[in-house]
């Protein structure tokens, strides 16, 4: 069915019903009694978990959960923001604003479904919220603030991805894989606990481009040696999050390879532990003159009706096809998205074809939207302080091509 027209139509009232019913709301941002005129507040288990993502965890495979999931969208340099040189007495908030967003409110997270996202990918960045050695406590404000915006998700029917995003400590060298792991493991291991309550409907994401930083081989597929490591890693925070109660048991795991690469030397690296409830993450921003460069070497041109600009979503979807989800391995792709070059028209049909091309293949596609939109990075959407949805053709062109 066709809903290009009837999202364009609405979403100046969604802006509208929406901030209607923040300014109608006595609550604070980011209180978990704030709601909006998307939806209502949803019942929750004797647990506290939203009735969603609290019912009995079904035992199916990765490759049928996946085909739920037909959009999904990225809270992007908001959990996974950094402090330059923390004090150690910062709160949630000044970690989630660290980067200049706004505290996340279940407003904004009623609006990213109301436009027909079904699913929500939390980067979180752990590090600094964490103890030292040897239970690397994480603080409990954090995983509650997690918790927190997850449950807006949640409480909206949607799926939820929480991964590690900027870290650090897991750098991918032989001197470094042991002690990297036993991080993994105790990091891995408390949040499993403290979410064992959640269905399969949450998802866990082991970590989000793990590379070598700062050496000419970060961005460059990195070596046997890197790829090794990190393959060891995925298998340990499987080995973790199936040890430990509740749902863990049944739970849907996301693995990268090097950098969560799309290149086909990278991906064809990656081992995928025998366990049918594992998930490959790959990001993939192509073709990247169009997609990511940066102005100077950018092209602001795309049609789908030219090989030359479909030929790397085409590739790479023949390669997932081969690598993976011919052999019965569920992929998804974690990030994609183009940058504003104030050529809307091009991105809209780059989207439509990218989405509709993946969801042919059963790939499920999440868009990063880190509410850029003057400089830098600008993959923005969402205004996440009007609550306006700044190119609607985006959003209709994608809708129009999911599954």
């Amino acid at each position: 069915m066709r809903i290009q027209k009837s999202l364009s139509a609405i979403a100046a009232a969604v802006v509208l019903a929406v901030s209607l019913s923040s300014c109608l709301s006595s609550s604070p941002a980011g209180n978990t009694s704030d709601t909006s005129a998307a939806t209502t507040a949803a019942e929750v288990s004797e647990t506290g978990v939203p009735a969603f993502a609290a019912s009995s965890a079904r035992d199916i495979p990765s490759t049928e959960l996946v085909k739920e999931i037909h959009l999904g969208w990225n809270l992007g340099n908001t959990l996974d923001a950094t402090i330059g040189e923390p004090t150690g007495n910062e709160t949630p908030k000044d970690w989630e604003t660290a980067w200049g967003n706004p505290a996340t409110t279940k407003n904004m997270i009623d609006s990213v479904h109301m436009m027909g996202f079904n699913a929500l990918r939390l980067p979180v960045t752990w590090e600094g919220k964490f103890g030292g050695a040897p239970d690397y406590k994480i603080d409990e404000a954090w995983l509650a603030r997690v918790r927190e915006i997850a449950d807006y998700a949640f409480e909206n029917e949607m799926y939820v991805i929480i991964n590690m995003h900027h870290e650090e400590w897991n750098m991918p060298t032989a001197e470094n894989a042991a002690p990297a792991e036993e991080k993994l493991r105790a990091l891995w291991g408390q949040i499993a606990d403290y979410f064992a309550d959640y269905n399969e409907k949450l998802i866990f994401e082991c970590m989000n481009e793990p590379r070598l930083k700062n050496t000419p081989l970060e961005w460059t597929g990195g070596n046997k040696e890197s790829r090794d490591i990190i393959n060891g890693w995925n298998e340990a925070f499987v080995d973790t999050i199936r040890s430990k109660g509740g749902n863990n048991a049944v739970r849907h795991l996301m693995i990268p390879g090097y950098a969560a690469s799309s290149s086909e030397s990278v991906l064809s690296d990656i081992t995928v532990p025998d366990d049918d409830k594992v998930i490959v993450s790959v990001h993939a921003y192509i073709p990247y003159n169009f997609a990511l460069a940066e102005p100077d070497n950018a092209v602001t041109e795309w049609s789908a009706d030219k090989p030359s600009d479909t030929r790397d979503i085409d590739n790479l979807m023949m390669v997932l096809d081969e690598l993976f989800l011919k052999k019965g391995h569920a992929v998804i792709i974690g990030e994609m998205g183009t940058r504003n070059r104030f050529n809307n028209d091009a991105r809209a049909d780059w989207a439509r074809y990218y989405i509709s091309t993946a969801a042919s293949h059963g790939v499920p596609c999440f868009w990063w939207d880190n509410n850029a939109f003057v400089s830098g990075e600008t993959f923005g959407l969402l205004d996440r302080k009007t609550l306006e949805w700044r190119y609607p053709e985006i959003i209709d062109a994608m809708n129009e091509a999911k599954k």
